[in-house]
């Protein structure tokens, strides 16, 4: 069951009637076509569980690529899933298949989780073509399904520990398997067990790894991914604790990568460039020596900038995409004049903390207007200080710019005549103090060509003094409507003054509206 099927997760909501129908209709009329999208859902998953049982007349599972469990939980939890829909979708012979939860007989009600993975093990018997499974599938129920499934490439058991004893079975029966994910893993041997399944299935075959929850892993797991040091391409790891965080050093053989995301889950308490010094060089020469890497992202890395600096400055690494969050601009002047030395970016993303005094607005602006094959430029927090020039110097130096989110104070109309020249601009998200008016924005808006068709233009931080009409907000949104079949979406600051202190000293009242 493909996640694009039109009823997958009861479908889209326009399936059968628009959003302006749906404003329309009675709140029975919509619950009624929920309960019909919920039907269908069922009766979908129903048919594809009758095939496998060899009881339609063709056999759909046979030609399955895409099985996502999680779908058919969710299915099973939801609440509209009773009564009419639950007794159609069990009748007949998967009444056998229905598991109840514990308990004393009163109390028990379907078990969504066991549930799925007794329809799954019934499907998974005729899935010869299958490539990617997902779910909360159980340990055993995994080991069954595995000899069933050789085309199997890409794996997402939900919980890590459903691979122990897997590593075999997939060497074994899936010689095309090279992409893994799963939420978490936490258990005292969860390391151990995770570097056993690594060195267990064929070396230099995983592509793709994928955590993005809390795990125990670390030193050993890190060691074991060095058997799949040729092959291995994408490295994820969310919620990196601090075990593990002492020993990134030990990925050191893991030079191939092109993509490379490090989540820190100890909110900053690990700070390695001063407490463990080695192990901080360790990683920089390991991070360094991936000379193919084309997307990073640090989030909440205590020094991350530190950490991203040396990649920047590598002549021999060209990246498109960079996302740095959690740092501070007071600390980061290094990292933002070496951003200059990435022209290949065409996707940057940062949020740290700003910093009104010195010059570190003006280090920031300068490097980044170089980047000139920027496509998605998103500054959060860390542009607080941009004003009108800042914002329309990187307006007349980022040509390319598709999409961009920035904050900012006391921005006026001044930037619409730059923001004009964006001629491929689809979204534009201000979220700065500012103070637009009303003409302002339909003059830029007028200006818009091809180019900029389906823009969406958010200002999300607007003066209070300078709110717009609703006859305005009207105007305005026909305007883009018709203009580019874009959208407008506007929103007032809240719990802010007028007044702030800017760089120079001193402070400085927002200019007027008109």
């Amino acid at each position: 069951m493909h996640d694009v099927s039109p009823v997958t997760n009861r479908g889209s909501s326009d399936v059968d009637i628009s959003l302006q129908e749906r404003a329309k209709v009675t709140d029975k009329a919509r619950l009624n076509q929920e309960e019909v999208m919920t039907m269908r859902w069922a009766q979908l998953w129903r048919t594809i569980i009758m095939s496998a049982l060899g009881k339609t007349l063709f056999p759909y599972t046979r030609y399955i690529r895409t099985l996502n469990l999680e779908d058919l939980e969710e299915l099973l939890q939801d609440n509209k899933f009773k009564n009419q829909v639950s007794s159609m979708f069990f009748e007949g012979e998967l009444a056998l298949h229905k598991i109840q939860t514990t308990g004393p007989k009163k109390n028990q009600r379907l078990d969504p989780g066991r549930t799925s993975n007794t329809l799954g093990d019934i499907i998974t018997t005729s899935t010869p073509m299958l490539e990617e499974l997902s779910g909360k599938i159980e340990n055993d129920a995994l080991l069954r399904w595995i000899p069933r499934t050789p085309r199997l490439r890409l794996l997402n058991p939900w919980y890590g520990g459903t691979l122990v004893g897997a590593g075999p079975l997939l060497r074994r029966h899936c010689h095309a398997f090279k992409t893994l994910s799963f939420w978490g893993w936490n258990h005292d041997e969860a390391d151990s067990k995770f570097a056993d399944f690594l060195n267990e299935i064929n070396p230099q075959t995983l592509e793709s790894l994928e955590i993005f929850s809390s795990t125990s892993i670390g030193a050993e797991s890190f060691l074991a991914l060095s058997c799949h040091r040729d092959s291995l391409k994408e490295l994820k790891l969310n919620s990196i604790d601090s075990t593990a965080m002492h020993s990134l050093n030990m990925l050191a053989g893991c030079t191939n990568l092109t993509t490379l995301l490090l989540t820190d889950a100890t909110r900053g308490s690990v700070y390695l460039k001063d407490s463990h010094h080695d192990i901080f060089l360790e990683i920089v020469a390991w991070l360094t020596s991936c000379k193919k890497l084309q997307s990073v992202t640090f989030r909440s890395l205590r020094g991350g900038q530190d950490f991203m600096t040396p990649i920047l400055l590598e002549n021999d690494i060209h990246l498109t995409s960079l996302e740095l969050r959690s740092y501070a601009m007071a600390d980061a002047r290094d990292f933002h004049q070496a951003l200059a030395n990435q022209v290949s970016l065409q996707e940057l993303q940062l949020q740290g903390d700003s910093d009104e005094a010195g010059d570190g607005v003006a280090t920031l602006v300068e490097s980044l207007s170089q980047l000139v094959n920027l496509t998605d430029l998103r500054l959060q927090d860390i542009s607080d200080y941009f004003t009108d020039e800042v914002i329309g110097r990187l307006a007349r130096s980022l040509p390319k710019l598709e999409g961009w989110y920035t904050s900012g104070w006391g921005v006026t109309d001044a930037i619409w005549s730059d923001m004009a020249m964006l001629k491929s601009l689809r979204r534009l998200d201000m979220a700065a103090t500012s103070r637009f008016t009303a003409n302002g924005i339909l003059d830029f808006i007028l200006s818009l060509g091809p180019g900029n068709k389906g823009l969406v233009l958010a200002i999300m931080w607007a003066d209070v003094d300078c709110d717009l009409t609703e006859k305005e907000q009207a105007t305005i949104k026909e305007t883009i409507s018709t203009q580019v079949d874009g959208r407008f979406e506007f929103q007032l600051q809240r719990g802010m003054t007028v007044k702030r202190t800017w760089p120079q000293g001193g402070t400085q009242s927002l200019p007027h509206c008109y």
